[in-house]
């Protein structure tokens, strides 16, 4: 029985770790943002880049004016099409904000500055930035 419960809390712990790490809560090497701090860096910063890694259909519905398209399943193959250099900071966004944490782990992994946008498309919609289809 003792044996059972120790194995139990370890996967749990497991569990709860592998949460933690791709929402980006814990080892990420890269500076989260919230939305609004994303929309003033995109209104007064020109030294910024807009990735959006959505799929798609979510980016043909709607995406922030001048983000840049890159699916995050086709990223790391693709890290060439970037139209950022690795001194500037990306602003990159998802939907609610998982994905852009796994596409900002695999830009700082190649040398580039990633910000990661908390709640994603769902946050930046209650900002002010243009939305564009």
């Amino acid at each position: 029985m003792k044996k059972t419960n120790i194995l139990y809390w370890i996967a749990m712990a497991g569990v709860l770790f592998y949460i933690a790490y791709t929402k980006g809560w814990i080892l990420a090497p890269f500076e989260s943002i919230s939305p609004k701090q994303a929309a003033l860096l995109i209104e007064k910063d020109d030294n910024v880049s807009l990735l959006d890694v959505r799929t798609i259909p979510e980016y043909k519905s709607g995406h922030i004016r001048g983000a840049q398209l890159i699916p995050l399943g086709q990223l790391k193959n693709n890290l060439d099409r970037l139209k950022a250099d690795k001194n500037k900071k990306i602003i990159v966004y998802c939907r609610s904000g998982s994905r852009s944490v796994a596409a900002s782990r695999i830009l700082e992994k190649h040398g580039y500055v990633p910000l990661n946008v908390k709640q994603g498309m769902i946050g930046l919609l209650g900002t002010d930035l243009e939305i564009v289809k």
